[in-house]
């Protein structure tokens, strides 16, 4: 039985290299996933986000330590079990068939059918279920090469959702969408999140974890370099050292606002903030104005930051 009180996944001192002599990875990674939570891991480029993504689902194997889903080691789990409790949307996923919207997100049903079995009513109403909770149940008939890029990361979203997951692992799920896009993703996620699943996404962008998690994990290098809650992670000290480069960080609303820096210290484009739009007022004369907070339980923004002003 699962303990609704524990973790729902265990990381303890991961390490994983591609080649036994590249350097690590992930070098000794170790941190607690909370259930019913949105988990970001947030790092530069090359930092063993997605690897760690991989790692969470059982794709690769670490050479040290181990993941526990909801109590059990992974490894213990057949893949079937596994892929009923944990979902994936990967950053890409090319479809060489030309499937409907309908038929891509009944491919999530596969754990729970046998070999050569069809989907029955069941899963079809699965997968209609599925697409009405990405909101793109309209487009169902639709092939999904003809879909825009926002359009198909939440067909892969719904796919994920038809194997009923209680864990959902997203890599880079908001990249190259625009801003309209990148408010439907982060609505989903907060729907989700209140129907008690578990989140986990990667980002490079701080002010995308700041808008929708509660929890952030900070990689560089393979290397943990902070972990717990986003109010406590996303301080400026931590950020600049995961990046390498000097970070401000405003709190608005009461959640973080990063703002990088030129070379002469000057306030420079920040990374995409979800949760502001510039007017040429607000906090220090260099925000915009607050047009929907980026908390818990409130409606997604639509637009983001373009520059703060001194």
């Amino acid at each position: 039985m699962m303990n609704a009180m524990e973790p729902a996944l265990t990381v303890r001192d991961i390490t994983f290299r591609y080649t036994p002599n590249d350097r690590p990875a992930l070098d000794g990674v170790s941190t607690d996933v909370r259930a019913g939570a949105i988990t970001a891991v947030l790092g530069p480029n090359g930092s063993g986000k997605s690897t760690l993504l991989h790692v969470l689902l059982g794709l690769l194997q670490p050479e040290r330590g181990e993941v526990r889903l909801f109590g059990r080691p992974l490894g213990t789990r057949s893949r079937r079990e596994a892929s009923r409790l944990v979902g994936l949307v990967p950053q890409s996923e090319p479809v060489t068939f030309d499937l409907s919207v309908f038929e891509y997100a009944l491919l999530g049903r596969a754990p729970y059918l046998g070999l050569l079995e069809r989907p029955g009513a069941e899963d079809r109403a699965c997968a209609e279920r599925a697409l009405e909770t990405a909101g793109i149940a309209a487009l169902s008939r639709r092939a999904v090469p003809s879909l825009s890029g926002g359009e198909r990361q939440l067909a892969t979203v719904a796919r994920a959702l038809a194997q009923e997951p209680r864990v959902l692992l997203l890599d880079e799920p908001t990249s190259h969408l625009d801003l309209a896009n990148v408010r439907r993703i982060l609505g989903v996620l907060r729907s989700l999140r209140a129907d008690g699943r578990t989140i986990i996404l990667t980002t490079h962008d701080p002010n995308a974890a700041a808008a929708i998690a509660d929890d952030v994990l900070l990689l560089r290098q393979g290397h943990v370099m902070a972990t717990g809650p986003v109010e406590s992670v996303l301080q400026a000290d931590h950020l600049s050292a995961t990046y390498g480069v000097p970070v401000e960080v405003l709190t608005v609303r009461g959640r973080p606002l990063v703002l990088t820096h030129d070379l002469d210290g000057a306030p420079a484009h920040g990374a995409r903030n979800p949760a502001v739009e510039e007017d040429g007022h607000g906090t220090d004369n260099r925000l915009g104005r607050v047009v929907a907070s980026a908390g818990r339980g409130t409606r997604p923004p639509t637009h983001a930051g373009r520059r703060a002003r001194r």
